[in-house]
């Protein structure tokens, strides 16, 4: 048994939550087959959402956020690891109902886990997260379609998956249109790679607009979506990974029937472990962003609240990685 520190989320009889660092032991946490020693985790859109005791993340407080985690392992159950071996943790379900990243250890199934590959240090996976194997996982998508080139246009791009994508994209010789609403961000999402960044999207009610896009990245929904799928040239796609706008959107059939548009449906914490060490690999290698550390802010489990209060408001630009040793 060991002791070791958590973020702890508790639901109050009012009906509101509060948030402090507690001292456990291995004991509070669930039996499963691997025990691993937490050196990392980052900071996602929907840990903020589980942090501030949305119900639609996490049903049941009190309850330790954090989708990702990369550690060492400690103790194995799985003749597929062995203690000492580094691995990445994301997806599934963990820090949504199972006690997640934002803890100094985390014990889960061993499927759960994927080998850190050659190439990448455990801070770097965590830059990386789930955030970026989302942005890994629409640009496979849209590769899949034939989408291999030309102008890609990412919405919420200052965020952690529009931000990772903007990279990648640049790194494999597409263009990247970043469309952000942060007219302050223009610079710095020009340093990372975008060609051309764009404001504003006015809600158009034609069912066609003048097709300007190869494939599309979409991490808002609404009619940024709808806007979207209406530029995009004959047979190119969007990938839709996230609704912070808005998880409705209207559209007609006219840009699938008329153009041939795929619209590609992405979730990636229940993607196949197979397709998530692939991409882990790409990532590691050819597909891994450059100027990680420019998009990157390190901070202690103690400093952790006011970043987590940014993202819930919309305000965090890059990405936020968690240092738990």
């Amino acid at each position: 048994m060991m002791n070791f520190k958590r973020l702890l989320i508790t639901e109050n009889l009012d009906g509101t939550f509060t948030n402090q660092i507690v001292e456990s032991t291995t004991e509070d946490l669930p039996t499963n087959d691997l025990l691993i020693k937490v050196h990392y985790s980052s900071l996602n859109f929907k840990d903020a959402l589980s942090a501030t005791g949305n119900k639609g993340v996490t049903r049941t407080y009190p309850h330790t956020p954090g989708i990702d985690a990369a550690g060492e392992i400690i103790s194995s159950n799985s003749s597929e690891f062995k203690p000492g071996d580094k691995v990445i943790v994301t997806g599934h379900d963990l820090g949504m109902n199972t006690s997640g990243g934002f803890s100094e250890y985390i014990s889960v199934p061993a499927h759960w886990a994927i080998p850190l590959p050659d190439g990448l240090s455990l801070h770097e996976s965590m830059i990386i997260g789930t955030a970026g194997l989302t942005a890994a996982m629409c640009i496979d998508k849209l590769q899949t379609i034939g989408v291999k080139s030309g102008k890609v246009i990412v919405s919420g791009a200052t965020g952690g998956v529009g931000s990772m994508a903007i990279m990648m994209l640049n790194r494999l010789g597409y263009e990247p249109i970043a469309f952000s609403r942060k007219e302050s961000s223009v610079e710095w999402l020009k340093e990372l790679g975008a060609t051309e960044v764009i404001h504003s999207m006015a809600v158009n009610e034609k069912v066609l607009l003048k097709p300007l896009f190869s494939g599309g990245i979409d991490t808002v929904g609404g009619n940024i979506l709808s806007n979207i799928i209406k530029q995009i040239l004959p047979n190119g796609g969007v990938a839709s990974c996230g609704m912070a706008l808005s998880p409705n959107f209207d559209i007609t059939v006219f840009p699938f029937i008329l153009r041939g548009i795929s619209l590609l449906g992405v979730d990636s914490a229940e993607a196949t472990d197979s397709w998530k060490a692939n991409l882990w690999s790409k990532l590691a290698n050819e597909w891994k962003p450059e100027k990680l550390s420019e998009i990157t802010k390190t901070v202690s489990l103690e400093e952790l609240w006011p970043e987590i209060e940014k993202i819930k408001a919309g305000k965090q630009l890059g990405r936020v990685v968690v240092k738990l040793t």
